[in-house]
């Protein structure tokens, strides 16, 4: 019987192009870096640098940079055997502006559509899906067909086993909001309704306050935590940027913790090092102040580089920053 996954995701997957000079609208950069993009596909690369067996199941373009995304995952250590091309559609790119701290626009070019959105249920190995340790999903996978349908049949197959994280990832402008029914027939569900089908079949929930208000239309973060919990997941997890984390079990307990001193330099990927983060300590079976710490910093050594999915951290560098409680400047994607 084949090996099973520590952590299989589902979803987004594009070529980043970030400038590399700080502090500059578009119109005024002149050099661009190009790495892999897209949330669940560097949770999966953070997840392989934490020695996870990980892999990705998405769609590109057939071209040159569907041919690129499938080369750095291999470098990286994920497994691209579900990454299949679409031939209609071309591999989305996205840019992006720096502003260090806190101001990072981004550009999405995914039209007339992404092919990560063209993910059909008849193409899922369920049975990969269904022994993986962790899946996991986002909320950019419920915003079209084919894509939502698949990602709900991967949820019904998981059925509630082992971890399976449903990342809200809230981004409206993949939404189509003039979306109708024909009349007579029942309205279409609101991106919300969407969101609470997937809670009811996950049993751990990742966002920011932004995200978790779209899911329970709850802001404040512990009743937040509790309307997820309430939702269906045995740990709500609500990030609150320079506040730190929340994590909330369904047994009661909590963790709140602060986040890691660091000198940001583009906050975009710290999410996904997060999330890697997070799966990393939850397969460990660590408690969950050790996990939203761990987390917490391997989101810090992100931010604290140009990159995202070259920048993910190994695990001295995540214990480094922990044992000297700040995020101190190292060579992105050292080995030790």
């Amino acid at each position: 019987m084949p090996e099973r996954y520590d952590v299989i995701t589902m979803g987004r997957i594009g070529v980043d192009l970030y400038p590399l000079q700080t502090g500059l609208p578009l119109a005024r950069v002149e050099t661009f870096g190009k790495f892999l993009g897209g949330s669940p596909s560097n949770v999966a690369v953070a997840a392989a640098r934490l020695g996870r067996r990980a892999a990705v199941v998405t769609r590109t373009g057939r071209d040159a940079f569907g041919e690129y995304l499938h080369h750095q995952l291999r470098e990286f250590g994920v497994d691209d055997r579900w990454v299949t091309p679409v031939d209609a559609y071309p591999t989305p790119v996205t840019f992006c502006e720096i502003f260090p701290p806190d101001d990072f626009p981004l550009y999405f070019y995914r039209r007339p559509k992404a092919p990560d959105l063209e993910i059909h249920t008849s193409e899922l190995d369920l049975g990969a899906i269904r022994s993986a340790r962790v899946f996991w999903m986002t909320g950019t996978g419920l915003c079209a067909e084919p894509s939502r349908s698949a990602t709900l049949a991967a949820l019904r197959a998981r059925d509630r086993c082992g971890i399976t994280v449903f990342d809200l990832d809230w981004r409206p402008m993949f939404w189509d909001t003039t979306e109708e029914s024909a009349p007579g027939s029942t309205p279409a569900p609101t991106p919300t309704a969407r969101y609470r089908e997937a809670l009811a079949l996950a049993t751990v929930a990742v966002g920011n306050v932004d995200e978790c208000e779209l899911a329970t239309g709850e802001r404040e973060p512990y009743a937040a935590a509790r309307a997820l919990i309430g939702a269906g997941v045995e740990l709500a997890v609500v990030k609150q940027g320079p506040e730190g984390v929340l994590a909330v079990h369904r047994d009661g307990t909590a963790a709140e913790v602060p986040p890691l001193p660091v000198d940001v330099v583009n906050g975009l990927g710290a999410g996904d090092a997060f999330g890697g983060a997070l799966c990393h300590g939850l397969l460990a079976g660590w408690g969950t102040a050790r996990i939203m710490r761990y987390a917490n910093a391997a989101g810090a050594i992100v931010a604290s580089r140009l990159a995202c999915s070259s920048a993910m951290p190994f695990p001295y560098e995540v214990e480094a920053a922990l044992t000297e409680g700040a995020v101190t400047s190292r060579p992105t994607g050292a080995a030790p």
